[in-house]
Parts: C-alpha cells; structure tokens; sequence
C-alpha cells in the first residue's frame, strides 16, 4: 500500500478522533477496507495514534473549556483495568473473529445514534 493512501486514512481517521468522536470507528474501517491492512495490524495503529491524538485534544478541549472531567474516572479506571485482558484476547482471537466484532459492534452502535438522533 502506497505510503500516500495510508498518510490520508489516517488523516480522516484523526479528524473524527480530534473531534472526540472515537477516530478508531473510522480508522479501523478505513485501514482495512481501502488500505489492505489485517484487522489486528489496524487496530494496533489506532492504538498507537490514540495516544497523541488524545492527549491533544484534550488540551484543545480544556483550554477551551469544554472538558466535563467530573466522573471521568468512573469511565477511565475501568477502561484502563480492561485494556490488558482485551489486548490479550485480541492477540489469541483470529483476524477473521474480531472483524466480525468490530462490524457487530459497529452496527450496534448505529442503531443506538440513529435512535438517539430520531429522539433529539
């Protein structure tokens, strides 16, 4: 895969995850229906692109004022405490498997947007 194609997947997968729209929903897709890139190889750069993506949008979000950190940590610790036994179950599960996941998980997560923007 061309060095160019997968410099602009990551960049429409880092606009949504500059936003705090969870940029992995978009970037797995996109590294592994248009770059080629195996499921578990994608998932990994998402991870690695996580962290500064983050934390810069964290400090653009503060400084503008729009952070909500009360109860953060009822979402972080437990998301943290899970992060290694996923990892791992990732690491045994095949490709093929966690493809079939993260479609699931992605389908589920549109028809929970779709019925909270039907609501709105």
């Amino acid at each position: 895969m061309s060095f160019f194609v997968l410099l602009l997947l990551g960049f429409l997968g880092g606009i949504p995850a500059g936003m705090g729209m969870g940029g992995g929903t978009v970037t797995i897709p996109l590294l592994t229906l248009f770059g080629g890139v195996e499921q578990k190889i994608a998932q990994s750069a998402n991870l690695v692109s996580f962290v500064p993506a983050g934390l810069a949008s964290l400090y653009i979000h503060g400084k503008n004022g729009l952070l909500k950190t009360q109860g953060a940590w009822l979402c972080a610790l437990p998301a943290a405490a899970l992060s290694l036994p996923a990892a791992i179950l990732a690491n045994i599960l095949p490709g093929s498997a966690l493809s079939k996941a993260f479609g699931a998980f992605l389908l589920v997560l549109s028809f929970i947007t779709f019925s909270q923007a039907k609501n709105a």
